[in-house]
């Protein structure tokens, strides 16, 4: 039924037309734009919530995660946060964590992507498993379990040649696919026996699959996930990822998979 509900509520929120330049208080009083540089914003550390923020001249507040964010503005530490479009429609209004803060202005839109290491053939062994997958309906079917199909970006199919100092070799010499993300619904996150689920973390389990290996899944700072990909802490970073320029720079990305927005959350 949630699943039901949070399909229902992304299509929704994909489709509709956001008035710029409102935001409502906790009392349900407007606040116009000009009064948004008076607040002050919970944001995840190193996340395109917090370059919006630092885009928009906002006074804004770091925190851990996107979880975190929607905390403090639920415990009134923070007058609003700036999270991802695809998480708000998982985590508050009716029947959610959240069931009192709600989303109002969409501030960017974006694409997610997943991140390899730079140069790394991964990135190309993800792009064929996402047109083989996209083809044969796999991957519609993984995102309808979590409601996020509505998001999907069309994928074509594509070639995979290995390198010549192959990353996907090491990995499968390893025999372990190392996935750095955060607690991100519907992304990647825990069920009831503290396993991991979500769009991404079953997409990641498709890849492994067909790699022959075991995936691991293990929570990283947000902020360092570049030097945790560089270091081979990790093999890949992927949860949710919006391909900024900056990142787009320091890894090697696949290809967009899901649209997302940023978008501002208040108490109702």
């Amino acid at each position: 039924m949630k699943k039901m509900l949070f399909s229902k509520k992304m299509a929704l929120l994909l489709t509709m037309t956001v008035v710029s330049g409102m935001a409502f208080t906790g009392c349900g009083k407007a606040k116009t734009s000009t009064d948004n540089k008076e607040m002050v914003y919970a944001v995840e550390a190193g996340s395109a919530g917090e370059a919006a923020a630092e885009e928009k001249g906002y006074s804004y507040h770091s925190v851990a995660s996107q979880a975190d964010a929607l905390m403090e503005v639920a415990a009134g530490t923070s007058d609003a946060a700036i999270i991802d479009l695809l998480m708000a429609g998982a985590m508050i209004g009716e029947g959610t964590s959240y069931p009192n803060l709600t989303h109002t202005e969409e501030l960017t839109t974006e694409e997610y992507g997943v991140g390899c290491r730079k140069g790394s053939d991964l990135a190309a062994y993800i792009n064929s498993v996402f047109g083989e997958s996209y083809a044969d309906g796999t991957m519609k079917e993984i995102a309808t379990t979590y409601g996020v199909q509505e998001a999907l970006v069309e994928q074509k199919a594509s070639e995979y040649t290995a390198s010549a100092d192959s990353d996907v070799a090491y990995i499968q010499g390893k025999g372990t696919l190392i996935v750095g993300i955060t607690d991100f619904e519907p992304m990647d996150y825990q069920n009831d026996a503290k396993e991991w689920i979500g769009f991404d973390a079953d997409m990641a389990k498709l890849v492994g699959e067909k790699l022959g290996v075991t995936v691991e899944f293990v929570v990283i700072d947000w902020d360092t996930k570049i030097m945790e990909l560089n270091s081979k802490n990790i093999d890949v970073v992927w949860n949710g990822m919006t391909l900024t320029n900056e990142v787009k720079e320091a890894m090697e990305c696949t290809n967009a998979y899901c649209n997302n927005a940023q978008v501002v959350v208040v108490a109702k």
